[in-house]
């Protein structure tokens, strides 16, 4: 008997797993092939526009993504720094088969975590209460809770041109039985389909004609935790193009594309779509990037990133050697598309538990998600859950200006999504105070009280914003003359100042930064004798400039968060409230929303049936 069953080891499973074991309850974590945890069954790089955040968040609360990526990187890049602070999002590159390993050893230090190899066919359901698995073998394992985190596996079929085959990802087998389960249990299920390009042997190119595409000068990492050093040395990327060329070839595949014949019935994620899909609907673009991504340190293989496809395997290899620098090109294996099928979100609560079931938790790809990131964020959320529900404890829920993951949970069990969901920063409302710099202060303190994060998380944190109060005030406090601030001010064609002022006041102006004030012997001392870190002159700097728009998106959230105080009952009778709209009674029903808040963000539910229900719950 175990207090929490994880079906499934990708990147949902692994964190769901280790999040129910360091919160003490009994894991079981199984899969079908061991070998295989935490495979990067797409491109081998972790964050990216807004993803990146999410694995600061994973990392502040206790979870592992973060420091896997960083034991694991090849190259790393803080992407958007020409914008605001609120839109820089850290990406790395990983070494695929390092990425799997690592987070395999991790797993395996955990004292309350077992493993075991099979595949599950069935959820054992009594009296609307999830009991356990069963597995193909005939086997019952009994458990207090389950999640489910069964990525693309779920009726898995693979297409390459004409051909189909069953499975979850290339050369390993679908999973079948648990679909049906559920269904007959009167769950919703979809299809979906996703797609990945060609591995090539990058021996086989020629590197002089593309661009290379280095990872940053001073590399950061994800983890707030010194547990290793940012990279030394790190592998080029390259930039190369399609052309009209490359186009036509592709174009000869099409009456073959499984996309194009109606073979593939699931909605692809419209964010990464496959080349043929990118020549089709943008017919006006002659060429398109593909980056050229190395698999790891030692490997040969390459990932042809923007290269997507199932077309014929002929039709890819023939394209791509017409690609600058693919002449030559060998193929390790081609591009394919997946269809698998997935359950709408809105079937979940806050927590990820059912409705329908309780005790049972989805997290990942079977919640109609896409990325190892978004992933990473519902298993470690399920696996808090599911434990915190076994131990009889509250649930553990982030709200929208909280956290990404608060978005990206909210959205999906709020509006549900019929093709793949991505997460962008343009999602949340609240992205200045979401930023990827702060999500150790937003959420440690959480991840240490419900057990996950660990005490030296929260003494660094503690460290960091104490010295990151005192070097604000002393920017507030200390008046800089014009002698001192002119020549900086020059540097920047900013006007010139008459008379003496705060260094915060001349800080707040565009363009000048923290690194300008280093110059100024008085700020120097002060920064040497306090010892003060990159991240502490960073956070300073976004304090001093963007105080204005941090207090106005915290006023924003706190009137939201009015809203989040009034809840509905749990079986509140809609129908009784006959001046709804009736598309918002149907939808108010479905989705049954928790509070007046997550009842606003429902589309189809308009500002005039919150305000009957604001007065209803008023009374």
């Amino acid at each position: 008997m175990y207090d929490v069953i994880v079906v499934g080891a990708g990147h949902a499973g692994c964190e769901a797993a280790a999040a129910a074991a360091n919160t003490g309850a009994k894991t079981l974590l199984i899969t079908m092939q061991l070998q295989n945890m935490a495979q990067m069954s797409c491109n081998p790089a972790v964050g990216g526009i807004a993803k990146g955040q999410i694995v600061r968040e994973i990392d502040a609360l206790g979870g592992y993504m973060g420091i896997i990526t960083d034991q694991t990187a090849i190259q790393f890049k803080m992407l958007n720094k020409s914008k605001g602070p609120a839109m820089w999002s850290p990406r790395a590159q990983s070494d695929r088969m390092r990425f799997s390993e690592a987070w395999r050893l991790q797993l395996e230090k955990l004292p309350n975590l077992d493993f075991f190899q099979e595949m599950v066919t069935e959820v054992l359901i009594e009296g609307d209460k999830a009991v356990g698995v069963k597995t193909s073998l005939g086997s019952e394992i009994r458990a207090k809770s389950v999640v489910l985190t069964n990525g693309t596996f779920l009726n898995g079929v693979l297409h390459i041109g004409l051909k189909t085959l069953g499975g979850g990802r290339a050369g390993e087998k679908a999973a079948t039985g648990i679909t049906e389960c559920l269904v007959a249990h009167g769950f919703e299920a979809g299809r979906m389909k996703t797609g990945t390009p060609p591995r090539v042997d990058g021996r086989s190119l020629d590197y002089s004609k593309m661009t290379p595409q280095p990872g940053d000068d001073n590399p950061e990492k994800f983890s707030y935790l010194p547990l290793t050093k940012p990279l030394a040395h790190q592998l080029d990327c390259y930039m190369t193009y399609t052309s009209e060329q490359v186009h036509d070839i592709l174009r000869t595949g099409f009456d073959r594309s499984p996309m194009f014949t109606g073979r593939i019935q699931g909605v692809g994620p419209r964010y990464c779509p496959s080349i043929e899909d990118k020549i089709n609907r943008f017919a006006d673009k002659d060429r398109h990037q593909l980056f050229v991504e190395p698999e790891g340190w030692h490997t040969v293989e390459m990932y042809v990133n923007g290269f997507s496809t199932s077309l014929p395997e002929e039709v890819q290899y023939e394209a791509l050697r017409k690609v600058a620098g693919f002449e030559q090109v060998k193929f390790l294996r081609p591009g394919y598309a997946i269809e698998y099928d997935y359950f709408p979100p809105t079937q979940l609560k806050a927590t990820l538990e059912t409705k329908l079931v309780e005790n049972l938790f989805f997290a990942g790809q079977i919640n109609g998600t896409t990325g190892y990131e978004e992933a990473g964020a519902q298993g470690l959320i399920a696996g808090i859950n599911a434990s915190r529900k076994v131990q009889e404890q509250s649930p553990f829920v982030l709200k929208r200006n909280e956290a990404y993951i608060g978005v990206l949970i909210d959205d999906l069990i709020t509006k549900g999504t019929e093709e793949p969901y991505r997460m962008f920063t343009s999602r949340a409302e609240y992205r200045t105070l979401l930023r990827q710099d702060n999500a150790d202060a937003r959420l440690t303190p959480m991840g240490y009280a419900l057990g996950l994060a660990s005490e030296e998380r929260m003494c660094l944190l503690e460290e960091k914003e104490a010295k990151t109060a005192a070097f604000v005030q002393f920017f507030k406090e200390t008046s800089i003359t014009p002698e001192e601030a002119n020549p900086l001010l020059a540097k920047y064609d900013s006007s010139p100042m008459k008379q003496g002022d705060k260094m915060a006041k001349v800080l707040a102006r565009p363009n000048i930064t923290v690194a300008d004030f280093m110059e100024l012997p008085q700020v120097k001392e002060f920064a040497d004798a306090q010892q003060l870190s990159k991240e502490v002159l960073e956070n300073t700097e976004i304090e001093i400039k963007y105080a204005g728009y941090i207090e106005k998106e915290k006023n924003n959230a706190d009137k939201l968060n009015r809203l989040e105080d009034i809840r509905i009952p749990e079986n509140f009778n809609y129908d009784k409230l006959t001046s709804l709209s009736f598309e918002s009674r149907e939808k108010l029903k479905k989705i049954r929303p928790t509070t007046l808040s997550q009842a606003s963000r429902i589309s189809g539910v308009s500002p005039a049936d919150i305000s009957i229900l604001l007065v209803y719950m008023g009374r």
